[in-house]
């Protein structure tokens, strides 16, 4: 049987699919809390990566060496970059970049030392599916959001977006400091349209190991001075709500 892993850095961002899990087992490790069960009729293990690249590297290479998960879906949020993406869009990954990682002149910048690219693609079959459950849902987003959030964020236009997003060690939100990210990935070819601190790293350990990969992301700010604004709230009112919405719809067709 196929094991799906669904992560997220904080909890509030998976804690609806914790409360729907069935046959659940908490389990502790390396310091990790993990929630194993089944889902939709699916097994599954829910997991909490922590913030930042290392952090979820050492969650993912846990989760494929000790709990043999098949594929893992990464969900949260992120700041939009591209001018097109705004609050309340969600952004599924097409492929992924280190926007912090320079080891030029070795190598030209963002590439990863070793092994000749800059960029992991996100797996073309799970994102596809994604997608599908990730537009269904969004045609319904009063429905399961209720009109009051959505009013509240502006999310009657809220849309759905796909790829490449860029991860770092730094919560971008200074004034001038997204625009200035996405200048300088675009003068080296790269189009990022949003931000965040994990994917890319879940994308390359994913990559060592042959194992599916995809993330989602709902934009919780535009990546600039605003970006603490209400962020616990957003993710509690509306993100984790995201989240849920779509893979639970994902998780049915399995």
């Amino acid at each position: 049987m196929t094991r799906t892993a669904i992560l997220s850095a904080l909890i509030d961002e998976q804690r609806g699919l914790i409360g729907q899990l069935t046959d659940a087992t908490e389990v502790a490790h390396a310091g990790r809390r993990l929630w194993c069960g089944r889902l939709h009729g699916q097994d599954v293990v829910l997991a909490l990566s922590r913030i930042g690249k290392v952090a979820a590297a050492t969650t993912t290479t846990a989760l494929i060496e000790r709990f043999a998960v098949d594929r893992i879906v990464f969900t949260g949020v992120a700041g939009g970059l591209a001018p097109e993406v705004r609050v309340g869009d969600l952004v599924l990954a097409h492929d992924f970049i280190q926007h912090d990682l320079d080891s030029s002149p070795i190598v030209p910048r963002y590439e990863v030392p070793l092994y000749g690219q800059t960029r992991f693609l996100a797996d073309a079959t799970l994102s596809a599916a994604l997608h599908r459950a990730a537009t269904d849902a969004w045609t319904q987003l009063p429905d399961w959001l209720g009109t009051e959030v959505v009013a509240r964020y502006g999310l009657g236009q809220a849309r759905v977006h796909q790829g490449l997003l860029a991860s770092g060690d730094r919560f971008v939100s200074v004034a001038g400091e997204g625009q200035r990210l996405q200048a300088d990935l675009l003068a080296h070819g790269h189009r990022a349209l949003a931000v965040e601190m994990e994917g890319a790293a879940v994308a390359q350990v994913c990559f060592d190991y042959g194992v599916p990969f995809a993330a989602l992301r709902t934009i919780s700010d535009r990546a600039d001075a605003t970006a603490h604004a209400d962020f616990n709230q957003f993710v509690r009112e509306v993100a984790s709500h995201c989240a849920e919405a779509v893979l639970t719809r994902w998780l049915k067709t399995l």
